[in-house]
């Protein structure tokens, strides 16, 4: 993909790389908007229920954003509001439905992870001996961390875009957006793979440096010591501060792989805005 996002012709699909770069672009390019945007959303994550609620919608909110801009029918956040707000309860249900879906997976996973490690390490055991606790033990963690990290990778993929539909089309509701997810993602698994992989290395510097290393000293600290509540303060401000700077980046990420999605899925003739050339300055 070039610069610009388009010269106003249909769009074609997208390979990894260029999904990333055009939310890369609209994050960069609309960088104020998005930021306040997470900001609110992070502050509401403190009240309990509708607040969660608020953070879901702001999150479609800045979907809907990224989404009309790709389309060239961009919104004042007003406008955009105006429709994401009256499906405030439904952007809950999409986050909850997901959720739940995923730690179900997660627990499945696990144990059927453990059952193979577990039948695995008694084969080997028959066939080296006890000698090899240390080579079965080590395998059957691998072997679970594996199964677990590639089911919930496979099943995060089919839901990654839950809630742009919501966020986007008309006459839908939470229940029914997962479900469009679903069905948009059916052929597309190992490159959303692909696209959700760069997309964490290319937010990787910025998780580092104010998740994983606060993280990192925390470790090494005893607890309820002064300097362990400092570190601790430090490392909750970094993750505060780490959510808001990446939260507008996956959300505009997402609207470029729901965009692809249907025009591979649907063929449609929508048209990429090309953006004032003084967004990329």
């Amino acid at each position: 993909m070039s610069e610009n996002f388009g010269s106003f012709s249909q769009i074609q699909p997208l390979s990894i790389g260029n999904v990333v770069s055009a939310a890369v672009r609209l994050y960069r390019s609309h960088l104020k908007i998005y930021l306040k945007l997470a900001l609110i959303a992070h502050l509401w994550i403190i009240v309990p229920i509708y607040g969660w609620a608020k953070y879901a919608a702001i999150s479609g909110l800045i979907s809907r954003l990224a989404f009309g801009e790709l389309i060239y029918q961009p919104e004042g956040v007003q406008t955009a509001s105006s429709y994401i707000n009256p499906r405030l309860w439904s952007f809950l249900r999409v986050a909850f439905q997901v959720g739940i879906f995923l730690i179900l997976i997660y627990l499945g996973l696990a144990i059927a992870g453990g059952v193979l490690a577990g039948l695995i390490g008694v084969v080997l055991k028959g066939i080296l001996g006890t000698s090899s606790i240390i080579v079965t033990t080590t395998l059957a963690i691998i072997v679970t961390a594996c199964i677990v990290l590639l089911g919930l990778t496979w099943f995060y993929s089919r839901w990654i875009v839950a809630e742009v539909p919501l966020a986007v089309e008309e006459n839908i509701n939470g229940g029914e957006s997962v479900a469009r997810s679903w069905e948009l993602t059916k052929a597309s698994v190992f490159r959303i793979q692909g696209v959700v992989l760069v997309g964490f290395v290319v937010t990787l510097p910025l998780l580092f440096v104010l998740n994983y290393i606060p993280s990192l000293f925390l470790i090494k600290l005893e607890q309820g010591s002064a300097i362990y509540s400092l570190v601790y303060l430090i490392s909750w401000i970094g993750s505060f501060i780490g959510g808001i700077l990446i939260m507008p980046f996956w959300q505009a990420l997402k609207a470029v792989l729901y965009l692809d999605l249907r025009t591979r899925r649907e063929g449609l003739g929508l048209q990429l805005r090309e953006p004032p050339s003084q967004d990329f300055r």
